[in-house]
């Protein structure tokens, strides 16, 4: 993950069977009917995040990113009603030719009303933002950047396939969305979210429409600080005051921070603009940070030891309750 843009705010397709209000939140905590939701397992989406970084950084062409493929094939198949592998063929700011996937999996294909849910699965190629100069052209885990929003939906895969929603529900894991220029390196192009921007300008399936989409990037890390994102904003405004709403009403207020904050290029992004879907994008801003990231955001620290279970848990359940209120 990706570009951080600074304004002052006000192919190949193999198909796989298988009210009162809080003045400082702005949110309100109006009793609604309570809708029976299956528990979100923390350590089960743990358990995922960790079986990504064991393979090691998932890098585009590597060994490591087929064996990941595989893996998160396998196990979507093993939860969803089908699973679509889009295989495509990238190429980046340095002019490298990436052999792609994007993996999507779906419950209930025949539903006219769905939810698009996604994360990105590949890990950054160089951890440019790294303290030690030495360390700069090596690739990371991106535990956090890429696999922790990864586990999250798949752990929701597995809670969809116990107890169904009243929904189409599409699960998309977009590829090569981590392959950006370095920030020494001011290039012009779109040269993040390759795998976004193929998907936007060719679904799985022609005249592919959903309600809305929602966005995981980088919501694993201890006390993490999701605001309303720039385009998000822009986009998706009655979205992002659900989730957050929601996310409120749960008790997740000190991680659904009712405030404004930067732009982001990232997949949501040409989903918006490209697909026209409306999608959010829960992404953790730093603001005391210097990058506006976490502070091991693309370095070799993005590792399993910053994932912190609660910030899983408080996501997943989130999105759960969203997903079985819907109609």
């Amino acid at each position: 993950m990706k570009r951080y843009i600074f304004l002052l705010l006000p192919s190949l397709i193999l198909i796989i069977n298988g009210c009162k209000h809080d003045p400082k939140s702005g949110v309100s905590d109006k009793k609604s009917t309570v809708i029976e939701t299956p528990a979100f397992d923390a350590d089960s989406a743990y358990s995922y995040v960790k079986a990504q970084t064991n393979f090691g950084p998932r890098v585009p062409n590597s060994e490591a990113h087929r064996q990941c493929a595989d893996y998160l094939v396998q196990k979507m198949s093993q939860f969803c009603d089908t699973v679509i592998v889009q295989n495509f063929t990238t190429t980046t700011y340095d002019k490298q030719k990436l052999q792609c996937q994007n993996i999507i999996a779906s419950f209930a294909p025949e539903q006219k009303s769905r939810i698009l849910l996604a994360a990105h699965w590949d890990s950054r190629h160089i951890a440019d933002h790294d303290p030690n100069p030495e360390n700069r052209h090596l690739p990371i885990d991106g535990a956090n950047d890429g696999a922790s929003g990864v586990g999250v939906l798949i752990e929701i895969a597995r809670q969809l396939q116990n107890k169904r929603a009243d929904i189409g529900v599409d699960i998309i894991f977009f590829d090569a969305e981590d392959y950006g220029t370095p920030q020494s390196e001011n290039l012009s192009g779109d040269w993040w979210c390759l795998g976004a921007q193929y998907w936007a300008k060719h679904p799985h399936q022609q005249n592919y429409k959903a309600q809305y989409g929602i966005l995981l990037d980088m919501i694993g890390a201890a006390n993490a600080t999701f605001y309303h994102e720039g385009f998000s904003s822009r986009y998706a405004q009655s979205v992002l005051s659900k989730i957050w709403g929601k996310a409120y009403q749960l008790g997740f207020g000190h991680y659904f921070i009712n405030n404004s904050s930067n732009y982001i290029t990232d997949d949501h992004y040409y989903i918006n603009t490209i697909a026209k879907i409306p999608m959010v994008n829960i992404v953790h801003q730093d603001k005391n940070s210097n990058t506006g990231f976490p502070p091991f955001w693309h370095t070799l620290q993005d590792n399993i030891h910053n994932i912190d279970r609660q910030t899983l848990a408080a996501v997943g359940k989130t999105i759960l309750a969203i997903l079985y209120e819907e109609k």
